[in-house]
């Protein structure tokens, strides 16, 4: 009977130890499957982000609209969404022709501004070492690289088609989405789920609001200039640079290059002249919105955004190295509030009780 009973007992852990091991390996090949499925559908999650920010700005105006007059919520939507295609019309209205004729004659201009440019650059040791530099098989690499950076799964148009679709669906009901995300909270966590939504929507809407404040300033600042030492098509290149702005670090370097190339065919001391007015306005727009940003969003780590971005870049192409900074920024906030105040023993509780209800 003993030996029954050790002989029953082996097999029960032997049983047991099996079933670890099966449960080991499903739980490996289910995270196999989700980062196989992750990875071939990044960049629709990339879009998925790009249509929420579409409905934070949204609603984010909405909330300015609703706190400043005696609209109800629905109005100040309205007005919200109205009044933003209605500014973007009045100002394509007026300034359309005026857009298309320098793009036209930017695109015209520019090949012969390359070539003057090279044959300058050769006139100096420095530049003939950069020609040799960017020329041959360097230069394919280059190209290669520049080509995986600018691929999109859908193509440019199908890409803000769908984002515009998904943006207009999470401003018409926000809620429903948010309360779908909840839903799949225990019930235990549905508060802190909650606390942290409010915050990343906080800190998105501070990031969306520094961004479009550069945009504009540095936008005015560079048309200005431009038309002041008399750079043709200074419209043009000061939209350039504000809409690359909302690629930190990257995009006020590839912003320079079109409007100093076309200096340069003016003279050197043109050239030199514009990239000084690049860097003060970069310098400018900086130093008064990174502020503001701070106020409402996390102090991302300069050495940590290039990171995100050349990963991102590498994954996602362009879509990735536009939307690195807010996806830092969102688990920057889910590694705050899941780990570092756990360990440091912080009641989220508490804190939710003065935190500010985001819609």
């Amino acid at each position: 009977m003993l030996y029954k009973d050790k002989s029953t007992q082996v097999t029960k852990n032997e049983l047991t130890y099996i079933q670890k091991v099966w449960h080991t390996v499903a739980i490996v090949a289910l995270l196999v499957v989700v980062i196989l499925i992750a990875r071939v559908a990044f960049n629709v999650l990339l879009m998925m982000l790009c249509g929420v920010l579409i409905s934070v700005y949204f609603h984010g105006l909405g909330d300015l609209i609703e706190r400043h007059t005696s609209l109800s919520r629905r109005w100040a939507m309205v007005i919200s969404v109205g009044g933003s295609f209605a500014l973007l019309g009045i100002l394509l209205w007026f300034m359309g022709t005026t857009i298309q004729n320098q793009v036209s004659q930017l695109s015209n201009t520019l090949p012969s501004t390359i070539n003057t440019a090279r044959a300058k650059m050769a006139e100096t040791p420095i530049g003939h070492k950069v020609l040799e530099y960017f020329s041959g098989d360097n230069s394919q690499r280059l190209m290669t690289t520049a080509q995986s950076f600018f691929s999109t799964s859908f193509g440019v148009l199908g890409n803000i088609y769908i984002i515009f679709l998904l943006g207009i669906f999470f401003t018409a009901s926000p809620s429903l989405y948010k309360d779908g995300i909840i839903m799949l909270i225990p019930e235990d966590k549905k508060f802190i789920a909650r606390y942290i939504m409010n915050r990343i929507s906080l800190s998105l809407k501070g990031w969306l609001k520094g961004m479009m404040l550069s945009i504009v300033l540095i936008t005015i600042l560079l048309t200005i200039g431009l038309s002041i030492i008399g750079i043709p098509v200074a419209l043009v290149l000061a939209l350039i640079a504000g809409m690359l702005k909302i690629i930190p670090n990257f995009g006020s370097l590839a912003a320079m290059i079109p409007g100093v190339l076309l200096a340069l065919t003016m003279g050197t001391n043109t050239a030199i002249i514009v990239t000084l007015l690049y860097i003060i306005s970069q310098t400018i727009v900086s130093n008064i919105v990174t502020p503001l940003i701070q106020k409402k969003m996390i102090n991302l780590p300069p050495a940590l955004t290039i990171i995100s971005q050349i990963i991102m870049g590498t994954l996602s192409g362009a879509l990735g190295i536009i939307m690195a900074v807010p996806l830092l920024a969102i688990v920057f906030v889910l590694v705050d509030e899941l780990y570092v105040k756990k360990i440091n023993n912080t009641s989220l509780e508490t804190k939710t009780r003065e935190m500010p209800m985001a819609d």
